[in-house]
């Protein structure tokens, strides 16, 4: 009678212990979250920090959660403490939000930092976000600026 009762619960145990391995291995992917996506760190052209070449330097957010998130008191900043603070602005579900340096009217998926001069070095530096509460939420450097753009 034991035997017959432990081999009806393996495959129920089995696939339980296969979820949690999976569940286990990535939480990142399983929670989701407000990740840095993309940073384009070095604009084309001159740096004449005309407000245009100022907007082609830019992060670029991506939520990978199933909901929005609010991003109000949130901070990008970089190594030079540089900081630019989210207002009361949502990042939907799967959605992407790119972050000027320059002047600009915000929309859902562009905010300007309203900046006169570059934020993000060419050469090195890293982009780190995190909650108002001061917790890190992720980070993204590179070294180089060759190529002028990153994926993170």
């Amino acid at each position: 009678m034991r035997t017959v009762r432990i081999r009806a619960a393996l495959p129920a145990l089995a696939g339980a212990a296969l979820l949690t391995g999976t569940l286990l291995s990535t939480p990142a992917e399983a929670a989701g979250g407000v990740k840095i996506h993309h940073v384009w760190f070095d604009s084309p052209g001159p740096d004449n920090r005309s407000n245009k070449s100022l907007n082609a330097e830019w992060v670029q957010l991506k939520n990978t959660s199933g909901s929005a998130v609010s991003l109000k008191g949130w901070v990008l900043k970089d190594t030079s403490n540089h900081k630019y603070v989210f207002g009361n602005v949502k990042i939907g579900a799967g959605k992407y939000l790119k972050v000027h340096t320059g002047s600009g009217s915000d929309t859902t998926s562009d905010k300007y930092q309203g900046r006169r001069a570059y934020v993000w070095n060419n050469d090195k530096d890293t982009a780190t976000l995190t909650k108002a509460s001061g917790s890190k939420v992720d980070t993204c450097s590179w070294t180089t600026r060759d190529p002028s753009d990153t994926y993170c």
